[in-house]
């Protein structure tokens, strides 16, 4: 792929992860707050979206079947790379589960603070499965992330919400943390089988990959939701949702579109980039789902919180100026031997 190309699908996957990063909690905790109570529900609905990627990957068919005529095939993904990715996305399926019984119980500001700790493990993993190479600014980086979610996981007595016991919080706290180390796991996994593949990773087969993921992980959050009987609560909870039952179904639209987006953007950054810097671009998003939180949802914004906002902030700053500075280097290394 040209690096023009390469860079142009970075960018469009590095906006698709930013809307899904920033805009999946918040519609999934507007969901919880006003009436809604299915945790297998909503983390169904983190990868329902599946189908949504049937129209790009029919694009990627037409065009392809008018360059090389009726013999085109359907899908380039074989076997043992569906298997792979069917693992991979019943992981995901656990890690939704572990995300959404988060998000039931924590204001959306401290959820996001403990998900920020996911860069510590995605680097762990990255090192372990893809020997990542890392700079002191990485270093740095994943240090000052780390110390702002310690900062903040002990100063939790007065964050959770009245109706709630210390014990649901802490469950919900360390659930959160759970999610957080699994997917810095999967982040790594996916960049190993891409590696680990015996064939041409294109950007359809990514998308094909993905798409696979994504409906593994939904059949095993939807048998989760007939298990605990979720299904049927559909259409009470609809009915009595706050906001209206037209919005009801609205709220679960846009919760299914916006993680499919946070997943295409995953897993299009891991492969124009890598697991790392998925990683470090979901860190890197939390000032802003911390802002709309307080903003849309009046949460409380303690001094614990502004503290590890800052830490994460200048964590994030530290990444992507390590980045920039290895790119001068390299650029230079290149101009020197040409």
């Amino acid at each position: 792929m040209r690096k023009g190309l390469k860079r142009s699908l970075l960018v469009l996957n590095c906006a698709l992860l930013a809307f899904g990063n920033v805009g999946g909690p918040l519609i999934m905790k507007l969901y919880f707050l006003k009436g809604g109570k299915g945790v297998w529900t909503s983390s169904c609905l983190e990868t329902a979206g599946w189908p949504f990627m049937v129209m790009p990957l029919t694009f990627s068919y037409l065009y392809r079947r008018r360059k090389e005529g009726p013999g085109t095939e359907l899908f380039f993904i074989k076997p043992p790379l569906f298997l792979a990715s069917a693992v991979i996305g019943l992981l995901t399926g656990v890690d939704d589960f572990l995300y959404a019984y988060g998000v039931a119980r924590l204001p959306v500001s401290t959820l996001a603070l403990i998900i920020s700790t996911q860069l510590a493990f995605t680097v762990a993993f990255a090192f372990l499965l893809v020997k990542q190479k890392f700079t002191s600014f990485t270093i740095n980086s994943v240090f000052l992330l780390n110390i702002g979610a310690v900062v903040l996981a002990l100063h939790t007595s007065s964050d959770h919400p009245a109706n709630e016991s210390n014990r649901q919080y802490c469950s919900g706290f360390f659930m959160t943390l759970a999610a957080s180390a699994l997917y810095g796991f999967v982040l790594p996994a996916i960049e190993l089988t891409y590696k680990k593949a015996k064939q041409t990773i294109s950007y359809s087969l990514v998308i094909e990959m993905q798409m696979v993921m994504s409906f593994s992980a939904t059949v095993f959050c939807t048998i989760g939701m007939l298990f605990h009987k979720e299904v049927e609560a559909i259409p009470r909870e609809a009915s009595k949702f706050e906001l209206g039952q037209s919005t009801y179904y609205l709220v679960i639209l846009l919760s299914a579109i916006l993680w499919q987006f946070f997943f295409m953007g995953a897993v299009g950054v891991i492969f124009s980039g890598s697991s790392l810097l998925s990683g470090i671009i979901i860190a890197a998003l939390l000032p802003v789902t911390e802002s709309l939180a307080v903003l849309f949802f009046h949460e409380k914004f303690q001094v614990e919180k502004a503290i590890s906002v800052v830490l994460s902030l200048l964590g994030s700053l530290s990444y992507f100026y390590g980045e920039l500075q290895k790119n001068k280097k390299n650029q230079a290394s290149d101009t020197a031997m040409a």
